[in-house]
């Protein structure tokens, strides 16, 4: 069975639609926000032209996530799949981001195993890229129960080349955590 990201993922408090072309202006609402991106390695990305780059980026994926809250139909932000590698068994986990009014919220964590338990139906291996500086999203991923693995130089989709560590969650910790 190979790896196709489901069009929705859904929990009882968020609802995850996989991105179109129309939702630029949506999706931008939530990105437009310096304060989302002041830990992220590129700092810039609030800017229109720059977030464009980001959203195109994400519609070539066909793998990235609107995320909307249930209760107020809100979108608050985006996630993805991305970097498949079939030999390994493993799959990436990132690009995302929240409106600042749900950090701190839990939304996280259940976006995270929502995606977690979808992919290791087809993975043994998660990973996420943090950039260098941001210390929010890397004690979130640990929370998640990721293991630092590895500093590298990340290109993102359209982006200049950052400094960022790599994280990895094994199939069989994820199933431990959850038990």
């Amino acid at each position: 069975m190979k790896f196709v990201a489901p069009n929705t993922l859904e929990n009882d408090k968020v609802v995850l639609r996989i991105i179109e072309p129309a939702d630029f202006d949506t999706l931008y609402q939530v990105a437009r926000d310096p304060l989302i991106w002041e830990q992220h390695p590129n700092k810039d990305r609030w800017k229109e032209d720059v977030f464009r780059l980001f959203f195109e980026g994400a519609l070539a994926s066909k793998s990235a996530y609107l995320i909307f809250d249930k209760e107020s139909g809100a979108c608050i932000g985006s996630t993805r799949y991305y970097g498949l590698d079939e030999a390994e068994k493993s799959i990436f986990v990132g690009y995302t981001f929240y409106a600042c009014a749900y950090w701190g919220a839990g939304i996280n964590p259940l976006v995270k195993e929502m995606m977690f338990d979808f992919a290791f139906n087809f993975v043994d291996r998660i990973y996420l890229h943090v950039g260098a500086e941001n210390y929010r999203s890397q004690t979130a991923v640990e929370r998640l129960g990721a293991i630092k693995v590895a500093e590298k130089m990340v290109s993102y989709v359209n982006e200049p080349e950052r400094k960022n560590f790599e994280y990895a969650l094994e199939k069989s910790a994820w199933r431990r955590i959850k038990r």
